[in-house]
């Protein structure tokens, strides 16, 4: 499929790219000075040592396929990566084609999982049960945060529900107790067969898949992919069986109905804002539409 062709005025695009970068700089401001005082969040800080893509990776504005950067001869996107000249004298253009031939195998396998993932229904009995899965039975704990009903508790809700995840990135730190409790046992070689958009693992990945793609994609698409995984990412501790109280985030409590309903609300939700998003990644990087059932 061939891209559209469009051409931007320097004024256009040099602007789009400052509004990128003010944007970026919001959005990571407070990591980036926890990072100079040395200290921690174990909420906001995971998208940037999870992903670990830097802040200033983020603030990197990019066009797009397709998109001819006019009036671009003195830019520093003529040393970058994946640019090259354009049709026009002085103008620059992503080099779709040859990112699309170094990196043949992974574009293939994200353009599998993003339709895969839209094309299925989601799932939204999990109610976050991975997070409870990752402690379950085990005194030592990856967060060292306490756990908001103590181990035996906590252990007492895993117990009393069904483990349903689908994700292996959630899956592949499950306890050793946990892993045969689980419905599903995840692979690398399977995540395009079971990834589904109630997932709210798959829901962040859409940032890293918008981030792999790199200059493919717009940098205001790359952005609302990064508020989306920072969206999710708060809701994913809120329901865990840690006590987030201190960093501001109020517990969905999943060991209650209330709780319960209230995750699969916002599940919901995200499933949609996230195959949104894999559908605009397709059209800014294929040029294609895809049918997404959430």
């Amino acid at each position: 499929m061939t891209i559209p062709h469009s051409a931007l005025p320097s004024a256009h695009w040099r602007a789009r790219a400052e509004a990128h970068a003010e944007r970026a700089d919001a959005l990571t401001a407070g990591h980036r000075a926890r990072a100079a005082r040395g200290e921690k969040h174990p909420i906001e800080d995971f998208l940037f040592t999870y992903y670990a893509y830097s802040p200033s990776v983020l603030r990197r504005w990019h066009p797009g396929a397709g998109v001819e950067l006019l009036d671009a001869a003195g830019d520093a996107r003529v040393s970058w990566r994946w640019y090259a000249a354009g049709s026009t004298p002085g103008s620059l253009v992503v080099d779709r084609a040859a990112m699309e031939t170094e990196k043949a195998p992974l574009l293939a396998t994200i353009e599998r999982i993003l339709r895969s993932t839209a094309a299925r229904p989601g799932r939204f009995g999990c109610f976050g049960l991975h997070e409870w899965a990752m402690v379950y039975r085990q005194r030592d704990h990856r967060h060292d945060v306490p756990l908001r009903l103590g181990q035996a508790a906590t252990d007492a809700v895993v117990e009393a529900g069904e483990l349903r995840c689908t994700h292996i990135d959630a899956f592949r730190f499950f306890t050793p107790e946990a892993v045969p409790l689980n419905r599903f046992a995840p692979t690398r070689e399977t995540q395009p067969e079971l990834e589904q958009p109630g997932c709210l693992h798959a829901g962040m990945d859409v940032y890293k898949w918008a981030m792999k793609l790199g200059p493919l994609v717009p940098g205001e698409l790359l952005l609302d992919a990064f508020e989306l995984a920072r969206d999710i990412r708060l809701l994913d501790m809120q329901a865990s069986p840690y006590d987030m109280r201190p960093w501001g985030a109020e517990p969905v409590r999943i060991e209650t109905p209330d709780g319960k309903a209230e995750y699969v609300r916002r599940q919901r939700s995200f499933a949609e804002r996230s195959n949104a998003l894999r559908g605009r990644l397709l059209v800014a990087w294929r040029g294609e539409e895809l049918a997404a059932t959430a």
